[in-house]
């Protein structure tokens, strides 16, 4: 895959987990299809992606599944 960024084509997909928001309205999605390029450093997701995620979080009640996270503070 090319890199949006560099131009090389060494970018990679991964899939990673992200958070949105905090507290009452955090929301966690798993398996977020990441492009990674090892050359530069970059890390973006694409348009459709994004959308997806939009429209993961206006419809969170229809996608998320209740789980209890433990949660750790770095010091």
């Amino acid at each position: 895959m090319i890199c949006d960024n560099c131009g090389k084509k060494r970018a990679k997909i991964r899939k990673l987990t992200r958070s949105y928001g905090k507290g009452k309205k955090l929301l966690i999605i798993e398996n977020v299809p990441v492009i990674s390029c090892p050359d530069c450093g970059e890390s973006y997701v694409t348009a459709e992606t994004l959308h997806e995620i939009e429209r993961i979080k206006l419809h969170r009640k229809n996608f998320a599944a209740e789980r209890p996270i433990p949660i750790a503070n770095f010091v």
